[in-house]
């Protein structure tokens, strides 16, 4: 049984510690027998002329006393096996390396999400990296064309950061879905793990790009990279800002997913397809690729512990040598 009692220190015998209680006690039962055999009536005896050449010894008498209830002390602590513990962790890590394809087209600003597309889907990736502490993780971006942010790293900070530099218009516009998947497969092209993932987003239909997503999704295949593919936007028209020769003004235009094309890229790879229209929907589609893609982590915790009862017993004998060596030769003429 382990007992704290005090910080940093733990007691493999911590009943031991209630001996400590009869301390007080025996100085207590002293000091009553002392008062109890005190004389009524003090007869003059040659010994208070001895006790005037004992110089100091008289006042420095109690130290006998107070050394041994310190060896004592000392004793019974040493015998409730006081210990200290370190402990160090050993993370064995079965980690996945995913790669997040983001669609940034201009149809990405529209505002059926809040406070549109792009920023919400901004929000969603960034929780879901920072939840993913063992991954590698990448992020790849796409619209007319597509472009590696950053290669898979551990270094999930560079990610966070990429992430919240996105924005509309990096580059040149359009829907290059094929391109943005080829991409991201060729950031695992090379990957170890056992498990390659892309998460790929979208809100529209494949019109640009020098792969066609059929020839991207073979890749996948050939590099056993398992894709799930999010389309989001509402089921309708959603708001989307028109710049103008009056500005920018809001009009409502429908939104076009290729949901065949994404669903069929989920299944060939073993992934899954999921819409998300609104906010709550997408975090939702995070959270449950969270739930599907877990890495096998176990930590496994060792503990070394270090016996103090060897000093505090050698200082106990120490204590009381010193007190019965003092009484016996220094005190020894003071009565």
């Amino acid at each position: 049984m382990m007992g704290n009692i005090f910080d940093g220190i733990e007691f493999a015998n911590p009943w031991f510690l209630l001996l400590l209680l009869i301390i007080p006690l025996l100085i207590w039962w002293k000091n009553f027998r002392k008062k109890r055999s005190s004389p009524a009536f003090r007869v003059t005896t040659l010994s208070g002329i001895r006790n005037v050449h004992s110089g100091g010894k008289v006042k420095w008498k109690p130290v006998l006393s107070v050394l041994r209830w310190i060896g004592m002390a000392a004793l019974i602590i040493a015998f409730a096996r006081p210990q200290t513990k370190s402990s160090h962790e050993t993370i064995d890590s079965n980690g996945i390396d995913i790669v997040l394809s983001i669609d940034i087209s201009g149809s990405m600003l529209a505002e059926d999400l809040q406070p549109n597309r792009i920023e919400a889907a901004k929000k969603v990736a960034s929780d879901f990296v920072k939840g993913r502490v063992t991954d590698r993780i990448g992020l790849v971006i796409f619209s007319g064309e597509s472009f590696t942010q950053s290669p898979i790293t551990t270094d999930h900070n560079v990610i966070l950061e990429q992430l919240a530099k996105l924005k509309s218009g990096l580059l040149e516009d359009g829907t290059a879905i094929g391109m943005g998947l080829a991409t991201a497969v060729d950031r695992l092209r090379s990957s170890k793990a056992k498990s390659k993932v892309v998460i790929l987003m979208t809100d529209g239909v494949n019109n640009t790009g020098l792969i066609d997503p059929l020839t991207a999704l073979e890749i996948a295949k050939a590099f056993q990279v398992r894709v799930y593919t999010i389309g989001v936007g509402t089921r309708g028209k959603a708001v989307y800002p028109v710049k103008t020769n009056m500005g920018i003004q809001r009009q409502n235009i429908p939104v076009q997913i290729d949901e065949a094309l994404l669903k069929k890229i989920a299944k060939e790879t073993g992934g899954k397809y999921y819409r998300a229209t609104d906010n709550s929907s997408l975090k939702a589609v995070y959270n449950d690729i969270d739930k599907l893609e877990k890495s096998k982590v176990e930590i496994s915790t060792y503990h070394q512990y270090k016996e103090w009862f060897f000093p505090l017993a050698l200082l106990a004998l120490a204590v009381l040598f010193i007190e019965i060596l003092l009484r016996q030769i220094y005190f020894r003429s003071v009565t």
